[in-house]
């Protein structure tokens, strides 16, 4: 239980994948101007990381190891990954219509989001455990949502700031989002 524990904080805040490893950039910065829709993609990624890590863990152990077929891996993690993403979009175009047209283009982009494919090949080369390589997903994808929302949070306060014409826009927010890297590099003791 302890080291499920460590794992959990490990991987959403030591190991943040946006902010100490740099994938997921894309929804990151594109979904990240209100919380709201922030919070929205947060909970779609962990819902897809989430269960493609226990999919994606199951298929290797029982198929692809015992057929010695394991360097099929990265085509079958995508294409798990992308059946649960199709999933995920007919629910929010049924359930949220709302979120689902706030989301856009982002919400296909998952399937594609190196931070997906990145949690279930990293439970694979680090021979996680079926239930450990779950809690390792959920754990990624709350560090992507606790990142995601926390800029979402200062783009929101920083439109009815002063900025300087040149910093208006992607600038400012891609030096916001290195500002907040650097403070999560604090967590792993590198600073």
């Amino acid at each position: 239980m302890k080291d499920m524990l460590l794992l959990l904080i490990s991987s959403s805040i030591v190991s943040n994948i946006v902010l100490s490893q740099f994938m997921g950039l894309c929804p990151f910065l594109g979904v990240s101007r209100k919380i709201k829709t922030a919070g929205g993609m947060g909970t779609a990624v962990i819902f897809v990381i989430t269960l493609a890590s226990a999919v994606a863990g199951v298929i290797y152990k029982f198929i692809l190891q015992p057929l010695h077929i394991e360097y099929l891996e990265t085509i079958v993690f995508i294409l798990v990954i992308a059946a649960l993403v199709q999933f995920v979009e007919m629910f929010l175009k049924k359930a949220m219509p709302s979120l689902y047209q706030a989301l856009g283009v982002y919400l296909p982009l998952i399937t594609t989001n190196c931070a997906v494919l990145g949690v279930a090949i990293t439970n694979v080369q680090k021979e996680y455990g079926i239930l450990t390589g779950i809690v390792n997903g959920f754990a990624t994808a709350l560090g992507f949502t606790i990142a995601i929302v926390i800029l979402a949070g200062l783009r929101e306060k920083m439109e009815y700031n002063e900025v300087p014409e040149s910093f208006k826009g992607m600038p400012m927010v891609l030096l916001t989002a290195g500002l907040m890297a650097i403070a999560f590099c604090g967590f792993s003791g590198l600073i």
